[in-house]
């Protein structure tokens, strides 16, 4: 019989550093941009996934919706407290300035130049930009793309939910930059 014990949650919590303390802690060096989300859950999802690996910032663009919200926070349980993020009513503003400050831009989109987001060597600072659950990245935002990155599909389906297309390439840039350990 196994000896594996779950953790309370008040176990859980006793064990995390203060917002303060995450507040202060080295980021990497990785912006997300989001590029017209209607889902305010799939936001939620994206404070969550940028708060478990510590990504600078977040870029709410367009129709997406931000902080406060009930359903962005039922999803990010606190992580909008600890993700510093901003908002753009335009994406092409918000990737101009990050070009300007010396970012990567990659976009997460099915195109004919895309690479397999596993076989990338990432370059940093970086910025990833998803697009719209539908429309996928805006137009405007691939022109300003430096590269395309996709995740093989091996199935019917063309893609994965967006907020699970981010964790997956979120954690391998993560990997790329810490080289697999943190």
């Amino acid at each position: 019989m196994s000896k594996i014990r779950k953790k309370s949650l008040q176990e859980i919590q006793e064990s995390k550093p203060s917002i303060v303390a995450i507040r202060q802690k080295k980021r990497l060096p990785l912006v997300l941009i989001v590029d017209s989300i209607r889902s305010l859950y799939n936001i939620g999802s994206f404070f969550r996934t940028g708060d478990a690996i510590l990504i600078e910032k977040i870029y709410l663009c367009g129709i997406s919706g931000s902080p406060p919200d009930a359903k962005i926070e039922k999803v990010a349980l606190g992580a909008t407290n600890v993700v510093p993020f901003e908002y753009f009513s335009n994406v092409k503003e918000c990737i101009s300035n990050l070009k300007d400050d010396g970012y990567y831009i990659y976009a997460l989109e099915l195109t004919d130049m895309s690479h397999n987001y596993a076989n990338i060597d990432y370059r940093f600072p970086a910025a990833l930009i998803v697009g719209n659950e539908v429309e996928g990245v805006s137009d405007e935002a691939l022109k300003m793309t430096d590269q395309a990155i996709d995740i093989p599909m091996k199935g019917r389906a063309n893609s994965l939910n967006v907020a699970t297309a981010f964790a997956v390439v979120a954690y391998q840039i993560h990997n790329n930059f810490y080289g697999n350990k943190t």
